[in-house]
């Protein structure tokens, strides 16, 4: 299959992320994919630090690709700061990463070449871990907890998360964009209404690879769980998908006891003698934390009326 060349735009939302942002666009120049055939929106989101500043900066300095700089003030949701991006593109690919993420230098180069099917109209490609040294990446790396395998997989549509995504324009005209208001499930709503409502593939592209900065901290950790349980709330009031079965207490009990009578005895040798870690020794309660806090966020939420909007091109 011949290699394609599609105008694509790339639209990555921000919210205060200054600290980020070297990083990202080092990422963004180093692309092989055509620059001539490439934009990169960046939408700040109403940071309140020097996000939309920097953006400005580097956009004027950076010569040998295109940056735009725009905003989203209305609106405190990456969906809507997405759709803002959306309506500014020229491109016939739309793809979508993150400020916390690094696009590897041929990421938009195999990410796009599926698009030489007509039929495809969603392409995903892989998400894995920037090495960390805090417990807390060490887990989700070990758990690949954003792999797209996970939810290419889900029982009731295939998505990918729009950490690492692309989709064609045509298809955004025909079901619209981001629920604006929506506040986490907007990757799987918006693949579902394209696979519902068009005769189309999502394909999976591997090697198009995205490296994510997983939460370093408990507050931020907890956080992304509950907030993955009302997602799962959010689609099932959206789509009918089930919901995760509730984390009971007694399941919860149970698996705390074989932890502490089979799994922490065995790991703890492990660990003494050198082949174990850490992180093996405390996986099974940070799973169980994980499932909790998934639980009581799905348990919590309800979808607000707003959150049903539709915007459009």
């Amino acid at each position: 299959m011949s290699k394609i060349e599609l105008f694509v735009s790339v639209i990555i939302p921000i919210y205060n992320g200054e600290k980020d942002l070297p990083e990202l666009i080092e990422c963004l120049k180093n692309q092989t994919y055509n620059h001539e055939k490439t934009e990169f929106i960046l939408v700040d989101n109403n940071s309140s630090d020097d996000t939309f500043k920097l953006i400005e900066e580097k956009a004027k300095i950076l010569k040998n690709i295109n940056i735009k700089c725009v905003q989203e003030n209305e609106i405190q949701s990456s969906y809507a700061a997405r759709n803002r991006g959306i309506k500014e593109a020229q491109g016939e690919i739309i793809a979508f990463t993150d400020v916390d993420c690094r696009p590897q230098k041929d990421w938009l180069e195999k990410l796009i070449q599926p698009f030489n099917d007509t039929k495809t109209m969603i392409v995903a490609g892989e998400i894995k871990a920037i090495k960390g040294d805090n417990i807390l990446e060490k887990y989700a790396d070990k758990r690949d907890i954003l792999s797209q395998k996970y939810t290419l997989a889900n029982e009731f549509f295939p998505y990918g998360q729009t950490a690492n995504l692309a989709v064609r324009r045509e298809a955004l005209k025909v079901v619209g964009l981001f629920r604006p208001y929506l506040t986490t499930g907007g990757d799987a709503d918006i693949c579902w209404r394209i696979l519902k409502e068009i005769e189309s593939e999502i394909k999976f592209v591997p090697d198009a690879l995205v490296l994510h900065r997983h939460r370093d901290n408990m507050k931020d950790f907890k956080s992304q769980w509950k907030r993955y349980g009302k997602s799962s709330k959010y689609l099932h009031q959206l789509h009918g998908s089930k919901l995760m079965p509730d984390y009971s207490t007694s399941k919860y009990s149970y698996r705390l006891l074989v932890w502490l009578i089979k799994e922490f005895p065995k790991n703890i040798l492990k660990l003494l003698i050198g082949k174990g870690n850490f992180v093996d020794l405390i996986q099974t309660p940070l799973d169980m934390m994980v499932g909790k806090l998934r639980s009581n966020g799905q348990k919590n939420a309800d979808l607000p009326d707003k959150a049903k909007e539709i915007d459009h091109l």
